[in-house]
């Protein structure tokens, strides 16, 4: 790992993600959350505030110890009990069905395998268990689409493995988890990197006998 990878890169990722439009879409997600929390992407903890009465613990995985450290100073002023895991999404060290609630906040367009990703998730929910999600990703506008397919190969050196055009919704649903709640816009710009998927979606409900 370089030294912009190890030193530069988290600090700038904890820059990008602190603007206004970011912070209201974590004021509207993360409060949702319930029971026992697993937050895939942690990074330099920016959700951790939002996290209210209902949630009783956060396991904060992210595979970047760097973008951690950052998130120290944060940690008191959470609500709630708060673990740090330095793993990937697509190999979670958790059990089967032993979390309420997955929370992904700007997270899938990094993974390396985000289908492997949210087969994990599926994995580690309960029956019914909910995904809270707020992701970029493919816009509906052929002109956008466009520059985001020409400059993700570029955009993803830079930006630590973050691709720009990958289908959001289509993935969720491709794992089996199925929608409750789905809004997809533009917030802000520039076009290509702002279009935005948020909602939720549950695991499948434990079948009666």
């Amino acid at each position: 790992m370089g030294l912009y990878a190890r030193l530069l890169l988290p600090r700038l990722t904890d820059l990008a993600m602190r603007g206004r439009e970011v912070a209201a879409e974590r004021d509207w997600l993360i409060p949702q959350a319930a029971g026992r929390v697993l937050e895939i992407g942690a990074g330099s903890g920016l959700n951790l505030r939002y996290y209210g009465s209902a949630v009783t613990s956060v396991l904060a995985v992210d595979p970047s110890r760097e973008l951690w450290r950052l998130a120290a100073p944060r940690l008191p002023g959470a609500r709630v009990p708060v673990r740090f895991v330095a793993a990937s999404g697509e190999a979670l060290p958790l059990r089967a069905a032993s979390v309420d609630t997955v929370v992904l906040t700007w997270t899938l367009c990094s993974i390396p395998d985000p289908r492997a990703a949210l087969a994990e998730i599926r994995r580690v929910l309960v029956p019914g268990g909910r995904l809270l999600f707020v992701e970029h990703g493919r816009a509906p506008d052929a002109s956008v689409r466009r520059w985001q397919e020409r400059l993700t190969p570029l955009w993803r050196r830079v930006s630590g493995g973050c691709h720009l055009d990958r289908p959001i919704d289509d993935l969720i649903r491709a794992a089996g988890l199925h929608f409750g709640a789905l809004e997809a816009r533009y917030v802000g710009r520039p076009r290509f990197g702002t279009y935005f998927y948020r909602g939720e979606a549950h695991s499948p409900a434990a079948r009666r006998t």
